[in-house]
């Protein structure tokens, strides 16, 4: 039997091998011939007409398919062979679907995630520079030159980046058309030229006003930007000459003597900081819960749902601190009302902890999270955050006055005492806040939610059990005193 050559157009390649290997695997080609470029109409159409009869059955899961299919945009010649070999032997059940022991599957893998890694630096490298649009849009155009032919699949991200804009992306081969919404893609005319920006100059004097040539690291540099990349930037022609003048640059600063702010520009910092502190409220934790529901004191406030404060009576004795509303709560404008709340009210009861009685919060009152897909995936706050919000934590306690306080997770430890590392060997023990209150220290739930073993999330729940127990124990103590 011969070996059937396949041509592959520029413009759709990695739809066109899917449609040419599927119509192969049916008729049972073990192997072909791949080529990318312009050929005769009817011999493309031969080799990818769909089958007579009914396709073998190959499934393959969502991430196998994305792998392969990334893989074919790599440089490397023999991808689509390597790709239609593999496909064949995962139907035939030579091998299974990432098993790295194949060199195969391995080098498919790898070289998609170079793909990735070509498709990120196109997204970080391109430069557009802005011509006359028409119809009142704006327009820009970008000469770019990536490592692999990449175009097809790393240019919708930019039509969602800038879909109030005309752009196109011209590389050696492609070129990528956004105009009035819809993204297309043609073939590089020979000898394109980008005409200049005159913004660029403004740029180019910004550019060398901000280098600091003190923190200068020129291997970092060309690591995360490689030279090949400089020329499409308009500060590149600057860069050399910045290098070479950093270090006359940095002993000019060195040998600069330090100033002392003056006692009125600090005082009229300190002045400037606290003009930025809203009012504290004086009508309790009503006005308090009021005042926190326009909070901007972090980002975090722009694309959470809602603040979620503190709950409970303004006399409770316990305090229980967690870390950040989840989902359920971001949600509700509950704390404690998502899975993480529903293995503490559990555990809680059986402790003999009554809930109802304490006042609960979060070190953090807006839900920090990453979007993907139709979910929300949480996020640890950082340090920034959970101090911006520590105000407000502050004076719930200056509010509630608890003779004792939970706190549950690193974030809430962090808060309460200004350190939140080693929370597992600080598990159990009795520390100090910053105003002098007894701080009772154990695990967040959701810590025993992710864990997984079975056997370990069981034996976690007893400990944490065993953790509420002893704050009920400290309560009724202190009661008594």
């Amino acid at each position: 039997m011969d070996v059937p050559l396949i041509f592959l157009p520029v413009i759709g390649t990695v739809p066109a091998w899917r449609k040419a290997a599927r119509g192969l695997l049916a008729r049972g080609v073990p192997e072909a011939v791949w080529q990318v470029g312009d050929a005769p109409a009817d011999l493309f159409a031969t080799e990818t007409a769909e089958p007579a009869g009914k396709v073998p059955a190959l499934t393959l899961s969502r991430d196998a398919i994305a792998e392969i299919e990334t893989a074919l945009c790599h440089a490397d010649p023999e991808r689509f062979a390597r790709a239609y070999g593999l496909l064949r032997r995962l139907a035939d059940g030579l091998v299974r679907w990432g098993d790295r022991s194949d060199p195969a599957m391995l080098k498919v893998l790898h070289q998609a995630k170079t793909v990735r890694r070509a498709i990120h630096k196109m997204h970080a490298f391109v430069r557009f520079r802005e011509v006359s649009g028409e119809g009142g849009r704006r327009a820009f155009m970008a000469w770019f030159e990536p490592d692999h032919p990449v175009v097809e699949a790393a240019t919708p991200f930019f039509a969602k980046r800038f879909g109030d804009m005309d752009w196109a992306i011209l590389t050696p081969q492609i070129t990528a058309r956004f105009v009035s919404g819809v993204l297309d893609y043609q073939l590089t005319a020979p000898g394109t030229v980008i005409p200049d920006d005159a913004t660029e100059g403004l740029w180019r004097t910004y550019y060398a006003n901000i280098f600091n040539p003190a923190r200068l690291m020129v291997d970092a540099m060309t690591s995360e930007m490689p030279r090949k990349y400089w020329k499409n930037l308009p500060e590149a022609e600057l860069i050399p000459g910045l290098i070479r003048s950093a270090n006359a640059r940095t002993s000019v600063m060195q040998a600069a003597a330090p100033t002392e702010a003056s006692p009125r520009l600090l005082a009229r910092a300190k002045t400037m900081v606290a003009e930025a502190l809203p009012e504290v409220p004086t009508d309790g934790l009503a006005g308090l819960r009021a005042a926190a529901g326009g909070c901007t004191r972090c980002p975090l406030y722009a694309p959470a749902t809602q603040v979620v404060f503190g709950v409970g009576p303004e006399d409770a004795a316990l305090m229980i601190v967690g870390e950040q509303p989840g989902d359920t709560e971001d949600l509700t404008g509950v704390p404690f009302t998502g899975p993480a709340g529903q293995v503490f009210d559990t555990e809680a009861q059986a402790a003999g902890l009554d809930r109802g009685a304490a006042y609960v919060t979060n070190a953090v009152k807006h839900f920090k999270f990453t979007p993907r897909g139709k979910r929300r995936i949480h996020q640890r706050p950082d340090a920034g955050e959970v101090s911006a919000c520590r105000w407000w934590l502050d004076l719930e306690r200056e509010l509630i006055r608890p003779r004792l306080i939970l706190a549950m997770g690193a974030t809430a430890l962090a808060s309460l005492t200004g350190k939140g590392e080693g929370i597992l060997s600080r598990r159990g023990k009795v520390e100090v806040a910053t105003d002098g209150t007894p701080v009772f220290v154990t695990v967040h739930p959701s810590y025993i939610l992710r864990l997984p073993d079975p056997a370990l999330q069981m034996a976690e729940r007893a400990r944490f059990r065993d953790d509420l127990r002893t704050v009920a124990d400290m309560l009724r103590e202190t009661a008594n005193d």
